[in-house]
């Protein structure tokens, strides 16, 4: 007669044992008190945006008239068919992006199917190291570092170039399964020369590089808003998109511009089915969802 396998529950338990020994996932960092919270759809892709307050200004309440576009594009999309995640925070650069824990938050949440925006640009041109903030980025696409002892943290760091730090958001996206990453070059400002807008060529170059390398999809938001700029004229523009004396911040006349003019970048984007998601008319005017216009 065959014994009885007493050695079955023995295995099953101690094989119980090793899975409950591995060690836990690490917590994620807490985030910034401006950061925003969202709720997902699970069944639905997501858009996520990531940028700083040309993006997402403040807590994006329009307290103090100003606005960035990532509020009035979610209107530029079919959001009964898609998330549409604006986890933008000014002040940031690409490098405090990640070390604020903001892109360790996003890509916990990322999944396969979802899409990435990025634009970053003149937070990056700040002080690689001083007391203030410490956020800057070497300049340039190549893998060029810089090691500091960070006098904000102190902490040792590796800094590393501005188009880097955007190879290296485009590559763990697609680790997670993003089917669609663009990147975008940085908004222009208020600033004008001889009839037009003075344009960033330096961050648009490094951007279209980086994006170019990881096989990205690329918009000149720079041209785009900046054309749309000298159309209306210097005038018009201080006028109606600007709150008065700002020259880098719109207010929500120019983040619903500056929005559509984004959304027609990405409508061009035909290797990317994102576009399959904007809506068949963009938005001209959308009602102020609170705070200030301007």
């Amino acid at each position: 007669m065959a014994r009885p396998l007493h050695a079955l529950p023995l295995i099953a338990g101690l094989l119980c044992s090793l899975a409950s020994a591995q060690p836990p996932a690490s917590p994620l960092p807490a985030l910034p008190a401006a950061a925003a919270h969202y709720q997902l759809n699970p069944r639905l892709p997501t858009l996520w945006i990531i940028g700083a307050s040309a993006v997402r200004n403040g807590h994006d309440t329009g307290n103090d008239g100003q606005w960035g576009w990532g509020n009035p594009i979610v209107a530029c999309f079919d959001r009964s068919r898609i998330n549409v995640i604006n986890f933008a925070l000014g002040g940031t650069s690409t490098r405090t992006y990640r070390s604020l824990g903001l892109w360790q938050h996003a890509l916990a949440d990322m999944k396969s199917g979802d899409y990435l925006l990025i634009q970053f640009g003149s937070n990056d041109a700040s002080p690689v190291n001083d007391l203030a903030r410490a956020r800057g980025t070497l300049p340039g696409n190549g893998d060029e570092t810089q090691e500091i002892d960070n006098l904000r943290t102190k902490q040792h760091e590796v800094v590393h170039t501005f188009g880097w730090y955007l190879r290296q958001f485009i590559a763990e996206a697609r680790e997670r399964g993003a089917v669609c990453e663009i990147v975008l070059s940085p908004d222009p400002k208020n600033v004008w020369k001889d009839g037009r807008v003075v344009r960033s060529s330096n961050f648009t170059g490094w951007a279209r590089a980086a994006a170019a390398q990881e096989r990205a999809g690329f918009v000149d938001a720079t041209s785009l808003i900046a054309d749309a700029y000298d159309a209306a004229g210097q005038a018009e523009v201080t006028r109606t998109y600007f709150p008065e004396g700002e020259t880098e911040h719109t207010d929500w006349s120019g983040a619903i511009l500056n929005a559509r003019r984004i959304a027609e970048g990405i409508r061009d984007q035909a290797h990317c089915d994102l576009v399959n998601y904007l809506v068949p008319v963009l938005p001209v005017d959308l009602p102020l969802p609170s705070g200030r216009a301007r």
